[in-house]
């Protein structure tokens, strides 16, 4: 038995052996050449051995080798090399991958510098903010200086949407981070998690909360999540990720780098829109809900999900910026940017406030639904914006600019009655029974 095991044991190291040796024979003398210098980066290096990568073959060489005429050449020891590798220089391999990722709002992210977002992390907090802070998840414009080194203000940058010397835009790394490439780190919520947090895009703290997220919690073993095929229904079905929603393949659809391919609803503007040919995103996203929910089901939570961005758009979001508009064109606030008080609580009831209770929504978050979403937008809606406009117009010197957005707005809509006429008393009559029947307490 023992000298069984002894064999066992001599042939496992003569195979691992030959694997390894297998796999030294396929590295590139430049590759080898790279890894004899970089001795001093140890780290880098054995990321790199335990990628599907260097079972390939591919190493340092074959993804930064650059040409001579290309904007961030450099001379490198003899050899022409670049620091960046871009997704146009990770499509030589992952074509399909590579186009649909720069096709995506993802490679758009770094376009946030010509809004007001850029405008408000530039000018009213700084560039230094804006480097470590905005443009860590965003991106930033790559510039290049002398030999294809790249400019200290606008480099170490892994924002998904940087914008790269050769003109691709986008960073793989992103969401596999150099120099492992792992698929299973993609599939990680955590991932996201990274960019998609905090109190304007909470997606990852909505995940948490949600039965979705408690499953990935809870059944995280159980999710095969480094295996090369990855089939929700098939492979795994304890529970999904972002990727699984978002990105990755079920029995009739393939996987796909262009994350809104399966988003029916632009959840992050002022006032949410269907997107473009929204009915087949719809269709898509759906397709992935039935892999474990009945058809049934997943037609009436969408239901829920319109009615929900329906209230959202109409009762507050329309009327706020209308109202905005109506204040500018009045000439009771200028239109610079963050320069009245409106300006400020508007952004927030919408860029903050809206996007949470959509998101929250969408993700089956209940709290960010609602306390986290709709209450704040309807706390700062009646108590902070309408009471704003009113002092602003007033101020003006034009009260009546105020008397015509009421009208407009608030008066004989029956969503707002509460807000003018006062909580109906029958229904106040009946909280006070309940809670003195529930809790022996009396309500004034």
């Amino acid at each position: 038995m023992k000298l069984n095991w002894m064999r066992i044991s001599v042939l496992l190291v003569m195979a691992l052996a030959l694997f390894a040796g297998t796999a030294a024979a396929k590295i590139s003398k430049e590759t080898q050449a790279c890894l004899d210098c970089h001795e001093s980066m140890p780290g880098v290096v054995k990321q790199w051995e335990k990628s599907e990568h260097w079972q390939a073959g591919v190493g340092c060489y074959e993804c930064h080798e650059a040409k001579k005429g290309d904007v961030d050449a450099m001379d490198h020891y003899g050899y022409t090399v670049s620091i960046i590798v871009s997704p146009r220089d990770c499509g030589r391999c992952h074509p399909d991958e590579s186009a649909e990722q720069e096709a995506s709002h993802h490679s758009k992210a770094g376009d946030i510098l010509n809004t007001k977002d850029g405008v408000l992390g530039q000018t009213v907090g700084g560039e230094p903010a804006v480097v470590l802070g905005c443009r860590s998840c965003h991106g930033s414009v790559v510039k290049v200086i002398e030999n294809g080194k790249l400019d200290p203000t606008t480099w170490p940058n892994g924002g998904i949407g940087r914008n790269n010397p050769d003109g691709s835009k986008g960073s793989c790394s992103a969401c596999h981070q150099r120099h492992r490439f792992n698929i299973e780190q993609a599939r990680r919520p955590e991932a996201c998690g990274k960019c998609h947090l905090g109190p304007d895009h909470p997606q990852m703290e909505v995940f948490e909360e949600s039965k979705h997220g408690n499953n990935y919690l809870t059944y995280e073993d159980e999710l095969n999540m480094d295996h090369a095929k990855w089939v929700v229904g098939e492979d795994y079905d304890a529970a999904p990720t972002c990727a699984t929603c978002h990105m990755s393949a079920t029995p009739t659809q393939g996987i796909t780098h262009d994350v809104g391919d399966r988003n029916s609803w632009n959840l992050r503007a002022p006032v949410s829109k269907r997107t473009k040919n929204w009915e087949k995103k719809l269709d898509a996203m759906k397709d992935v809900c039935s892999s474990c929910h009945n058809p049934n089901y997943v037609d009436a939570f969408y239901s829920q999900l319109d009615e929900f961005v329906a209230l959202y758009n109409n009762k507050f979001a329309i009327p706020a910026k209308e109202i905005v508009g109506i204040l500018k064109k009045e000439g009771v606030v200028d239109n610079q940017p963050f320069n009245d008080e409106i300006d400020w609580l508007y952004w927030e009831l919408w860029h903050h406030e809206g996007r949470r209770a959509r998101h929250g929504a969408a993700m089956n978050g209940p709290d960010y639904a609602w306390w986290h979403g709709i209450y704040d937008v309807a706390k700062n809606f009646y108590k902070e914006f309408l009471p704003a406009a009113k002092h602003l117009s007033e101020e003006a010197g034009k009260p009546e600019v105020y008397k015509m957005i009421i009208k407009k707005y608030i008066d004989g809509r029956p969503e707002h009655e509460w807000y003018t006429k006062g909580f109906d008393k029958k229904r106040m009559e009946e909280l006070k029974k309940y809670y003195k029947d529930r809790y022996n307490q009396k309500v004034e």
